[in-house]
């Protein structure tokens, strides 16, 4: 069936109506896209000429860390471009891009979160069979089919947005094309969507949510059964504590945002939510793991001194 939509571009209205605050708000999303870019792109850097860092765990930071790249990229850069202009348009076809290319980067870092976990789960639980389980073959499987998942996860949304019939206003209450938004728009039945919207997405965010707390609560029975060493307990959980932190950031939005139903919700809820998991997620991540792990530290460190 296709498209009948008379709506041949959307009007992004941002953060805020509030014309004065746009030059200040330019600036401080502009410095924050930096640093993601900067940050993230020292630890991809450093994961990839560090031979001390070629294992799993920072194979799968390197994933992480080049997703997060792009994840803000697809909404930042026309935010920033947006705060400067007075005319917000988007075409329709830009619109569905953006919105495909934000979903399949999400639902890529949600899955690769889980597959983080497992790892951790591996190498605590299982260490004498760890370079067998998680070897190189493996992990390249486990990388590729996360982001395979993930395109075809946000292909089915945006195949399903673009049929949608939206012939009334083209006023988007957002800064970036999303679906609950677009969907405020559309003419006709979105049940479908809506059920799509709330089921898939759902079982792409909450499924690895679980799996991850799931890999947790067998790390913790696993030591205290393992070992009376409240010292060695400590070390190994310290492991996790910096991809625990970054689930916990990335997975609360997120659910809090999609699982609710479109009706319900608000817009401006929707969109100070929506910062939290595109924008400060991204700039968070190289923070957390670069100032908690040691091994980072050094090989960036040693990196520096090779370049100066």
């Amino acid at each position: 069936m296709p498209n009948q939509t008379s709506v041949t571009e959307f009007l992004l209205l941002g953060v805020t109506d509030i014309q004065e605050l746009q030059p200040l708000l330019f600036v401080l999303f502009l410095a924050i896209y930096l640093v993601i870019v900067a940050g993230n792109g020292a630890i991809l850097m450093v994961v990839i000429s560090e031979p001390r860092l070629h294992s799993p765990m920072y194979f799968f930071l390197g994933n992480l860390s080049c997703l997060d790249i792009c994840y803000s990229t697809v909404t930042l850069p026309k935010m920033l471009g947006n705060f400067l202009s007075s005319h917000k348009a988007v075409s329709f076809w830009g619109c569905i891009s953006q919105l495909h290319f934000f979903h399949f980067l999400g639902s890529t870092e949600a899955l690769l979160l889980a597959v983080m976990a497992f790892d951790r789960f591996v190498a605590i639980c299982k260490p004498l069979r760890y370079t067998l389980i998680m070897n190189p073959q493996a992990c390249a499987q486990m990388a590729v089919t996360v982001w395979i998942i993930g395109f075809l996860y946000a292909l089915l949304h945006s195949i399903m947005t673009s049929h949608l019939n939206f012939c009334g206003s083209n006023y988007i209450h957002h800064f970036f094309c999303d679906i609950k938004p677009l969907l405020k728009l559309a003419c006709g039945n979105i049940e479908l969507n809506q059920w799509l919207l709330s089921i898939v997405t759902g079982t792409i965010a909450m499924g690895p949510f679980f799996l991850t707390l799931l890999s947790y609560v067998y790390i913790i029975i696993h030591l205290s059964f393992k070992t009376h060493s409240c010292s060695t307990l400590h070390k190994a959980l310290s492991t996790c504590a910096s991809h625990f932190m970054v689930v916990v950031l990335f997975f609360a939005p997120v659910v809090f945002t999609y699982i609710r139903p479109t009706s319900g919700s608000s817009m401006d809820q929707d969109r100070i939510i929506a910062i939290m998991y595109s924008v400060v997620t991204p700039v968070l991540n190289p923070l957390i793991y670069a100032l908690r792990n040691k091994q980072v530290k050094g090989a960036l460190r040693r990196v520096i001194r090779r370049r100066l």
